[in-house]
C-alpha cells in the first residue's frame, strides 16, 4: 500500500471517528444527560440522608425497589430532555447554536425513537415494581410531554410547571418513605423558590428569542422593572425560608452553614439583578445554579457527619 493510500485511509478513519463522536455527544446534549446525572446524585443524597431516616446503609443499598424508582426517574428525565429539544428545535438554533451544531449529525427521527424506547423501558420497570409506581411515572411522563408541547409557551404556567416537574421525583420519594415534616416542607419550599428564580433569570437571557417563537414568558410580557421586582421578591422569600429552616428546625452542621451562607449569596444576587446587565444576569444564573449544587454537597457532608 502506497503512502498516499495510507494517509487517505487515515483521513477517512479520522472523519468517521469525528462523525461518530459528534453523534454521541449530540445525543448526550439532546437528552440532557449531564442534568440527569446531577439529579440522580441529588435523588440518592436526599433519599438516604433526608427521607430515609431509619433505614441502615446496608438495607438501603439492597433496597432494589428504591434503585428501580430512581432508575425510572433517570430514564424519564432523559426522555423529557429529548422531547423538549424536539419541540424547541427552531428556538435552540438561536439560543444554543453550539449544541445544535453538534446535534446536526443526528436526524430528529432517531431522537424520537430513543424517546419512545426510554419511555417504554421506564414504564415497564415501573410496572414490575408496582402499579402505583407505574401510575406515578405515567403522570410524570405525560406532563413532561405536555409541558414541552403546550405549557412551555404559557405565561407563568411554564415556570411553575418546569419547577414542579423538577421536584416531582423528590415528592415521590417523600411519599414513598412517608417523610412528612415541617423541616422537609421548608426545604422543599427553599428549593422551589430558588429553582423558580433560576428559571425566570434564564428567561431574561432569551427574552427576544422566546418572543419571536411564541413563548410568553415573564421577561417578554412584563416591563423590566416588574421582572426585577418579581426576582427580588423570589430571592427574599428564599432568604425568609432559609432563616426559618435555621431557626425553626434545629438544623445543624454543614446544612446550617449552607443556609446561613446563602443569605449573603442571595443578597449578592439581588445587587446584581438591580444593577442588571446581560453579564450580571448570566453571573446571577451561574451563582444560583452553583448554590443548588452546593446544597447537595452540604446535605451529603451533613448526612455523613450524622451517620458517623
Amino acid at each position: 500500500m502506497s503512502e498516499k493510500e495510507t494517509v487517505h485511509q487515515k483521513n477517512i478513519f479520522k472523519k468517521s471517528f469525528y462523525y461518530r463522536f459528534s453523534q454521541f455527544v449530540g445525543f448526550l446534549l439532546g437528552a440532557r444527560f449531564f442534568v440527569a446525572i446531577l439529579l440522580t446524585f441529588a435523588l440518592y443524597v436526599s433519599t438516604f440522608f433526608l427521607f430515609n431516616q431509619d433505614e441502615s446503609f446496608r438495607k438501603f443499598v439492597f433496597d432494589f425497589k428504591v434503585h428501580g424508582i430512581i432508575f425510572c426517574t433517570v430514564l424519564t428525565i432523559l426522555a423529557g430532555g429529548i422531547i423538549n429539544q424536539f419541540y424547541d428545535f427552531e428556538k435552540d438554533h438561536l439560543v444554543k447554536p453550539f449544541r445544535m451544531r453538534v446535534q446536526s449529525f443526528i436526524q430528529q427521527k432517531y431522537f424520537l425513537y430513543v424517546y419512545l424506547a426510554l419511555s417504554v423501558i421506564s414504564l415497564s420497570i415501573a410496572l414490575m415494581i408496582s402499579y402505583r409506581v407505574f401510575l406515578f411515572f405515567v403522570v410524570y411522563q405525560f406532563f413532561m410531554w405536555f409541558y414541552s408541547h403546550k405549557l412551555s409557551r404559557m405565561l407563568m404556567v411554564n415556570n411553575l410547571t418546569f419547577v414542579s416537574l423538577t421536584l416531582y421525583p423528590f415528592f415521590g420519594m417523600m411519599v414513598y418513605y412517608e417523610t412528612f415534616s415541617w423541616k422537609v416542607f421548608l426545604m422543599a419550599a427553599f428549593l422551589f423558590f430558588i429553582l423558580l428564580c433560576i428559571d425566570v433569570v434564564k428567561d431574561t437571557l432569551t427574552k427576544s428569542v422566546d418572543k419571536a417563537f411564541g413563548y410568553t414568558t415573564i421577561p417578554n410580557y412584563f416591563e423590566s422593572r416588574v421582572v426585577k421586582s418579581i426576582l427580588v421578591v423570589l430571592l427574599m422569600l428564599t432568604m425568609a425560608v432559609s432563616m426559618n429552616i435555621v431557626a425553626g428546625t434545629g438544623i445543624s452542621g454543614f446544612m446550617a452553614y449552607y443556609f446561613l451562607s446563602g443569605l449573603f449569596v442571595f443578597i449578592l444576587c439581588i445587587y446584581l439583578l438591580l444593577n442588571s446587565s446581560k453579564q450580571n444576569k448570566s453571573l446571577t444564573l451561574n451563582i444560583l445554579r452553583f448554590w443548588v449544587f452546593a446544597g447537595i454537597i452540604a446535605m451529603l457532608l451533613s448526612g455523613l457527619e450524622g451517620k458517623l
